[in-house]
C-alpha cells in the first residue's frame, strides 16, 4: 500500500491559495493515501470566533472539499486533511476522508488544545474509515495525548492512524512512536512548518512529519524547515499481527475488566 503525508507552510486565512499549494503537491503523485496537516486550508491562531465564522466551511458548500474531491478523482488518491467545519451553529476542529470517487466522510476532533476551547465544539465520536487495502483510524493533533484514542481506534480494526497535526509542543512525534508500539499499527503525522503571527499571538510548528512502523520505527521523515511530500510502500498486514513475543498477544492479554477507572470522569485519588 502506498502512503504518504504533505507537510505545508500555511498563510493564514488565504483559503484558496493553501488549498491550490496543496493541489498542486498532490498532482505530484498518484494512487496513494496521502496525509494533510490539521486546517491546512486555514491556518490556525483564530482572533475570535467571529474570523473563525467567515473561513470555516460547510462540507456541503466547500471550496476546499470541492478542489480535494477533484484531485482525489483525477489520481486516484485517498485524501485526509483537517479543516474548519461549519455546521448548524457549530464550528468543529475537522479532519476529510476523500475517496477517488468522491465519497466524503469526517473526524471532528474530540480533544481541544488550550485556545481551541474557545471557538470549536469538541467532536463526540472515534473515526475508522476504509480504503481498499486497510482500515484507517482518524485523529487530529492533540488527540495525541489521550492513549486511549489509539487503542480505541485499533480495537476498531484500524491498521493505519492518520494524524493531521499543527504540533507546537516537542514531545507529538515522539509520543506517536510509543502509539504505533502501543497498537501494532502503522501511523502517519502530518504536519505544519513555520510560524504564524497575530497580533500578540506567536507559535512556531515543528514541522517534523513522518511514517511510523507497527514497531516505532520511522521509516521515512520531514525536517522542520521545507515543504515535502514523502510517500512509501508499507505492508499492511504487518499491523495485523498483535504479537509482541510468541506468548503475548497485545489485544489478546488485556484486562479490560481492571481498567473501567479510565473511562471514568471520577477525579483521581
Amino acid at each position: 500500500m502506498r502512503v504518504g503525508f504533505l507537510q505545508l507552510r500555511v498563510k493564514f486565512g488565504e483559503v484558496k491559495a493553501n488549498v491550490k499549494k496543496a493541489v498542486t503537491f498532490l498532482g505530484k503523485v498518484e494512487d496513494a493515501t496521502i496525509v494533510l496537516p490539521e486546517l491546512f486550508n486555514t491556518g490556525y491562531l483564530f482572533k475570535n470566533q467571529r474570523e473563525l465564522n467567515s473561513l470555516a466551511e460547510p462540507l456541503t458548500k466547500s471550496h476546499t472539499v470541492s478542489e480535494m474531491k477533484k484531485i482525489a478523482k483525477k489520481r486516484n488518491l485517498h485524501l485526509i486533511f483537517g479543516m474548519a467545519e461549519k455546521k448548524a451553529r457549530s464550528v468543529y476542529n475537522s479532519a476529510v476522508f476523500i475517496n477517488p470517487k468522491g465519497k466524503v466522510e469526517v473526524y471532528q476532533k474530540v480533544h481541544l488544545f488550550d485556545r481551541e476551547k474557545l471557538f470549536f465544539t469538541p467532536g463526540k465520536a472515534l473515526k475508522v474509515v476504509s480504503t481498499p487495502e486497510a482500515k484507517v483510524g482518524i485523529m487530529v493533533c492533540f488527540d495525541w495525548i489521550m492513549p486511549e484514542v489509539a487503542r480505541c481506534l485499533s480495537l476498531k480494526g484500524a491498521g493505519i492512524i492518520a494524524h493531521p497535526a499543527n504540533l507546537v509542543l516537542p514531545w507529538g512525534q515522539e509520543a506517536m512512536k510509543l502509539r504505533c508500539i502501543e497498537n501494532r499499527v502503522f501511523g502517519i503525522t502530518a504536519n505544519r512548518i513555520g510560524t504564524e503571527r497575530r497580533g500578540t499571538l506567536n507559535l512556531t510548528f515543528t514541522g517534523g512529519s513522518q511514517i511510523m512502523s507497527p514497531g516505532g520505527e520511522v521509516l521515512v521523515s520531514a525536517g522542520d524547515r521545507s515543504e515535502s511530500l514523502k510517500v512509501i510502500e508499507i505492508d499492511v498486514a504487518e499491523a495485523q499481527d498483535k504479537h509482541i513475543t510468541p506468548a503475548n498477544d497485545l489485544f489478546a492479554d488485556r484486562s479490560p475488566g481492571l481498567y473501567s477507572q479510565i473511562t471514568s470522569k471520577a477525579k483521581r485519588k
